[in-house]
């Protein structure tokens, strides 16, 4: 990285041709945090350059990560075409072109990650950093997503070594596409530690458990840790794989049938500290291992719920009028035959009565043949359901009185169950990660290539920009508190919490600056005012050598 700085004084008089001017924006912000998790170290140690081209295999993965996190809105397959206009030299040192950056170092990089693990390699980042930045462990969310590919992926590679892209189970809603699984673990503050892909039918029930065993494996864990994962997660032979001496909270599946009781018995709640929240505890014993569950009761739930509920019942209704109507129309060639079919559909819309329906019979010809039966013709016996439809008030309050609740379970009985609930709440952290990922203004998610393999050495790319853009906001964070400083927020507030995406957006302006003079070349940046200098300030020296400012700014 070149460090020249000078001042717009000192090329006064020049024209426009005596310069140009190159992009860099929040890139150069992107690259500090970077260079602070010496990632580039790290790589290079597990990804040596081996071959004659110019750059090694770090420095094209930090340009993947730009590319990432450019806000560019374009994909990956386009990646030469990303650092076009964009201050290579000031990002990746002195002679790097935009020329060095095309689509064969690009799959070449992405074949190298594959060869070494890209689980390993960003387990291998995760503990190095670790090291050096201390932002906690003890609370573990596991979760798992699907990503949509477009083409055919008929996993032609050998030995079926790789992730298989096929169809599955779509949380996107698209299961016209293709998928693979994405498998994360994060901590409290949204860093992910973890990422695993699979193959696109892969078994989440499988996938949380594999994972949270990696997890224990891999990271080292010496503190007390809270693997917290939602339903899927919850198995007996999930829980009797961990055992009582890891630590869980989930939650508890509905169709369990002591849930369903839970869930629908009117017990004396206990307010929680935070008043929209009401609990009932008590001890469970479910898949050999015992465990404390907690009926949580929302209020906010609860209203929310209702509101619908009177429209789902009308809704239910109608349905059940539907079915009834062509169950009521079938034929059936002895009475035992319809009480079964009858039977079957009250059990499948228990909230209808079911000891008032009736069987009819009536008689007809068995040759067909126009007008009434004659005394020769012959004829058989019919049977058919008939009866009102009468919802039963007592179900209907108790599915009322289960709105807005739910169970969670955890088998240390040490926590209480405000605690509970609020190490559950920080599932949402992963949740973030992955609508991140998703976010169509960083369009790390979009896939475009060709091989298994490279997919899944790109998904571990698009978690370690997550990686990157996480600490950097828990870092700033931390920074701002310690300095008693703050950022203005999109409300122009001062806050010390700003999202790392409102940082970005606020150095969306900086640009390079070369001016040419008897054939010397002299560069500035641009466009930095009092807020932006500020963050610099705050962050350090390594955020402001990218953009020229060497000294502590004087605010």
């Amino acid at each position: 990285m070149n460090s020249g700085y000078h001042t717009v004084s000192d090329f006064s008089g020049l024209t426009s041709q005596n310069f140009t001017s190159k992009q860099i924006g929040h890139l150069g912000l992107v690259a500090g945090m970077i260079d602070e998790l010496g990632i580039t170290g790290i790589i290079d140690e597990a990804l040596p350059k081996t071959r004659d081209h110019v750059l090694p295999h770090s420095a094209i993965i930090k340009a993947m990560l730009l590319n990432g996190l450019g806000f560019n809105e374009r994909r990956l397959y386009i990646f030469s075409r990303f650092f076009s206009n964009l201050s290579t030299e000031q990002l990746f040192g002195e002679g790097v072109t935009p020329d060095h950056f095309n689509d064969d170092v690009l799959v070449r990089t992405l074949d190298r990650i594959y060869e070494y693990g890209s689980t390993d390699l960003f387990n291998k980042i995760v503990l190095e950093v670790m090291k050096k930045f201390q932002f906690g462990t003890h609370l573990l969310h596991a979760d798992t997503t699907s990503f949509s590919v477009y083409g055919d992926y008929d996993n032609e590679e050998a030995n079926f070594k790789t992730i298989q892209i096929t169809y599955g189970h779509s949380k996107d809603h698209r299961d016209d596409l293709k998928q693979f699984v994405l498998s994360m673990v994060s901590n409290q503050h949204g860093i992910p530690l973890f990422t695993q892909p699979y193959s696109g039918n892969a078994s989440d029930k499988k996938t949380l458990l594999e994972t949270i065993q990696k997890v224990k494996k891999n990271l080292n864990l010496k503190d007390r840790a809270y693997y917290i994962a939602d339903s899927a997660f919850y198995t007996e032979k999930n829980l009797q794989t961990l055992g009582s001496h890891t630590y869980w909270i989930s939650h508890v599946p509905t169709t369990i049938s002591m849930v369903k009781s839970l869930l629908a018995s009117d017990f004396p709640l206990v307010p929680g500290n935070d008043p929209g929240y009401s609990f009932h505890e008590c001890q469970a014993d479910y898949g050999g291992i015992l465990q404390k569950w907690v009926l949580v009761t929302s209020e906010k739930g609860r209203m929310r719920q209702e509101k619908t509920y009177e429209q789902t019942l009308k809704k239910r209704m109608e349905n059940a009028r539907k079915s009834f109507k062509k169950l009521k129309a079938k034929e059936f060639v002895c009475e035992p035959d319809a009480r079964l079919a009858a039977g079957r559909w009250f059990s499948e819309h228990p909230f209808l009565r079911a000891d008032c329906f009736r069987i009819e019979s009536s008689q007809k010809k068995i040759v067909k043949k126009r007008g009434r039966p004659g005394k020769n013709d012959l004829l058989e016996t019919i049977f058919f359901v008939d009866s009102p439809l009468d919802i039963i008030p007592e179900v209907i309050d108790r599915e009322k009185l289960a709105l807005g609740r739910f169970i969670l379970a955890t088998n240390d009985p040490e926590l209480d169950p405000d605690t509970i609930l609020k190490y559950y709440k920080g599932q949402q952290s992963v949740e973030r990660g992955f609508r991140f990922l998703k976010d169509k203004s960083f369009r790390v998610a979009e896939v475009f290539l060709k091989k298994e393999s490279r997919i899944e050495a790109l998904s571990m790319i698009m978690v370690l920009c997550l990686f990157v853009y996480a600490v950097a906001e828990w870092d700033l964070r931390n920074k701002l508190k310690k300095a008693g400083s703050s950022v203005k927020n999109q409300l122009n507030k001062p806050v010390q919490n700003p999202t790392m995406k409102w940082i970005f957006t606020i150095f969306m302006r900086p640009a390079e600056v070369i001016f040419s003079i008897d054939s010397r070349s002299k560069r500035f940046i641009v466009n930095l005012n009092e807020e932006t200098l500020n963050i610099l300030n705050v962050m350090g020296p390594t955020f402001r050598n990218y953009y020229f400012v060497r000294e502590t700014c004087e605010m």
